[in-house]
């Protein structure tokens, strides 16, 4: 068992839970009574549907490659650490480009991203 991956996966999958929990509360409830037309705060909710099931999928990902040592493993790892970066650095240079004051702490979510990165490159290196 790897468990640099499982401590990957586990991560992933608190990441997820605080995002349909968290992101419920705090930016899918204000954007569905918000006063954007219909259209953009449709697409807006489905593409929070869409992150939450990839959240959701990524952990579980991760926790099989854990479990079940398979060729290929270390590809689809390193595939998944990108990806985390990449949610990691989205949030970072949103944050950066808004000048608010303490930026890194406005838009927080690059701190649960970047850890699974982390785990999952430690994992496959």
């Amino acid at each position: 068992m790897n468990a640099w991956f499982l401590a990957a996966g586990i991560t992933a999958g608190a990441v997820a839970a605080i995002h349909a929990v968290a992101g419920g509360r705090d930016v899918i409830r204000p954007l569905l009574t918000g006063n954007l037309p219909d259209e953009p705060r449709r697409v807006l909710h489905a593409v929070w549907h869409m992150v939450t099931a990839d959240l959701i999928l990524a952990a579980a990902v991760l926790i099989w490659l854990a479990l079940d040592n398979r060729p290929g493993g270390d590809t689809i790892a390193w595939l998944l650490a990108a990806h985390f970066v990449a949610y990691s650095g989205v949030f970072l240079i949103v944050s950066l480009a808004a000048s608010w004051s303490k930026p890194l702490l406005r838009l927080p979510q690059w701190i649960l991203l970047f850890p699974v990165a982390l785990l999952a490159a430690a994992g496959a290196a």
